[in-house]
């Protein structure tokens, strides 16, 4: 069995989900995307092919094993994309919360099952089905839970807003022991970079007290100031639109002292070293053109 404990980003990672690139299909038409930047590889011919995502996440599988992290790996549905696996469960506390995504993503879900077989069922918990979540938007922060969000009356209008205000709610009701903190995120279905489609896109804690966060990702000014006050500003790495259109903020905590990140995050790889972490660079700019990183394509089940 595995006993579940996630109870931050950053403790030393034991056992994690790595997606898979295998079998990921043809390129989606442009009406299938689910997201601005696939859209626009699409529409450019630049879309990445299966190859090329394979051998990166094969890094990121191989650097991790490095570090004596099980990694496991969802079953390959045959033409379909199970990259992200971020997106289809996330882990807080001892208990697995199964998200409520987009309909055309259930079967990536079922592709875990040999993973959840090994969890006490009575720590699996589905969400009542008006409750819209994705684990991008969701992070455990110790005695808080950061929780991206949209609560514009447009809600529906918009494929990149994935996580509402109902699916907040329950996770405070599910854990009562948590500050729950919500915070409205920018969404355009068209400009990559005007669309914070998760949290992770805009902002992440990184070691003990410190984090990577892009303030227009953020719709509330407010709440971007209380991230910065909760860090403290000296902690703060504050990414600029083309670093969030690269998905800067996607990096991927292995400990409190180790970081996966990108090789082509020059400025960031070059702060985090300055301030005592080990950097494990990797290729990931393919994935990259889906909206996605390191954090959306691992989901943790067990940190110590």
């Amino acid at each position: 069995m595995l006993d579940l404990n996630i109870t931050n980003e950053t403790s030393k990672l034991k056992a994690v989900i790595l997606g898979t690139a295998k079998s990921v299909g043809a390129v989606p038409k442009p009406e299938d995307c689910y997201d601005p930047k696939s859209l626009e590889h699409v529409m450019a011919g630049t879309y990445p092919k299966e190859q090329d995502m394979v051998q990166e996440m094969e890094e990121v599988a191989a650097v991790l094993k490095k570090h004596n992290v099980a990694v496991y790996r969802p079953e390959v549905i045959e033409d379909y994309n199970q990259i992200f696996s971020r997106d289809i469960a996330f882990v807080i506390d001892d208990k697995l919360v199964k998200a409520n995504i987009l309909p055309d993503r259930e079967k990536e879900y079922l592709a875990i099952q040999p993973v959840l077989d090994l969890i006490d069922s009575e720590k699996i918990i589905q969400l009542p089905k008006e409750c819209h979540v994705e684990g991008g938007d969701v992070m455990p922060w110790n005695d808080y839970l950061f929780v991206g969000t949209y609560s514009g009356d447009n809600y529906p209008d918009y494929i990149t807003a994935r996580t509402n205000l109902a699916a907040v709610n329950e996770l405070q009701k599910q854990f009562p022991n948590k500050i729950v903190k919500p915070f409205e995120l920018r969404k355009s279905n068209t400009n990559a970079k005007e669309n914070a489609l998760h949290l992770d896109c805009c902002f992440q804690p990184i070691g003990r007290n410190k984090a990577i966060v892009h303030k227009n990702g953020f719709l509330i000014e407010d709440e971007y100031n209380w991230l910065k006050k909760f860090f403290g500003e000296e902690n703060v790495f504050e990414i600029t639109k083309e670093e969030m259109y690269n998905m800067n903020s996607n990096v991927f905590s292995i400990s409190e002292d180790v970081v996966i990140s990108e090789v082509n995050f020059k400025r960031l790889n070059t702060w985090l070293r300055e301030n005592g972490f080990t950097v494990e660079e990797v290729h990931y700019s393919e994935i990259a053109k889906q909206e996605g990183l390191l954090r959306c394509s691992t989901m943790p089940l067990i940190r110590a």
